[in-house]
């Protein structure tokens, strides 16, 4: 089978290095996201699918909309019997849908209708999920409305962070991808319309979401530092210091007369920080020009740098720490 598989990070690309180990079938093409700048050097970032998609000599498209004809013309060039979208990021218009022989199909991170949108992982696990899934839908023209092919569910654990989820999700559709091509070649595939009335969005990850309010619920404080781990960095503010928050977990302990925000206690291992319930203990962060470290690796090299009574801001102060 001929088949044209568009996406752009690396969830997407594991989903293209399993098309492309099937010897029965032939990626005539990729399309993906133009490469943008990144980072505070704002280097030129090349996508995951990209990559892979170089490596095995498979033509490249990077359009910034497939809504010109223009580039509808050119992917009906390929003459594809099926497109795989994973992870893209633009949208598919109608007459592209209809352009491969079987349609194009999308490999959705969430158990649809639950979580339609840009990022199904943070959302549910901001959300306190306890389990979702993959969806391998057959594409319509709504935002992930069109009917579900197969799904495949997974458990949301406890201290389950956006990439390890994404990694169980990712082990999960592959399998489902093959078997979703297989069923509608042979045209045995079982097409069930969602319910509308029971859909939820996830919609797209903002930087801002990542500045911790710490006036918040301590838990959803906790899962969203974990949602966010190699999306969007959460981060917060001591005096003029941006801080960035890599590994914490939510603690029941509550000190009422502490200032929200402020650190409470540091052992060797935790900060613990006042929140709007309870306390956040965080194991790991990283300050202005060093990486990522526990507290521990921190403080036996600074040991001065927190003191209890510090506050934490979602603001930068003119004031030196």
């Amino acid at each position: 089978m001929k088949i044209i598989f568009a996406g752009t990070p690396q969830f997407a690309a594991d989903h293209l290095s399993t098309l492309l180990n099937q010897a029965e079938h032939e990626v005539i093409a990729v399309y993906t996201q133009p490469d943008r700048p990144s980072g505070r050097g704002k280097k030129t970032v090349v996508s995951p699918v990209k990559t892979l998609a170089l490596e095995h000599a498979i033509p490249v498209m990077q359009p910034t909309s497939l809504k010109a004809a223009e580039q509808q013309v050119v992917l009906k060039s390929f003459h594809a019997d099926l497109m795989v979208v994973a992870a893209y990021g633009l949208i598919l218009p109608q007459a592209v849908l209809e352009l491969p022989r079987l349609g194009c199909i999308n490999i959705h991170a969430s158990l649809l209708p639950h979580w339609r949108g840009a990022a199904p992982v943070e959302r549910a696990i901001i959300a306190g999920d306890k389990t979702t899934g993959i969806t391998i839908m057959q594409m319509a023209a709504g935002l992930d409305t069109g009917d579900i092919l197969l799904r495949g569910h997974c458990s949301i654990d406890p201290l389950e962070t956006g990439d390890s989820l994404r990694k169980k999700l990712t082990l999960i559709g592959q399998s489902l991808l093959i078997q979703a091509i297989a069923e509608l070649n042979n045209e045995t595939a079982v097409h069930i319309p969602q319910d509308d009335s029971d859909s939820s969005y996830a919609k797209k990850i903002e930087k801002t979401e990542g500045c911790i309010d710490w006036h918040a619920n301590v838990e959803v404080i906790d899962r969203t530092i974990r949602a966010f781990t190699s999306t969007t960095a959460c981060f917060t503010f001591l005096a003029n210091q941006r801080l960035r928050i890599t590994a914490a977990q939510a603690s029941e302990n509550h000190q009422p007369e502490a200032n929200i925000g402020s650190i409470v206690a540091i052992n060797k291992d935790y900060l613990s920080v006042q929140c709007g319930t309870g306390q956040l203990r965080i194991y790991e962060l990283q300050i202005p020009g060093a990486k990522a470290m526990s507290i521990g690796a921190l403080l036996n090299g600074r040991a001065n740098f927190f003191r209890v009574g510090d506050c934490f801001s979602h603001i930068a102060s003119v004031t030196n720490h």
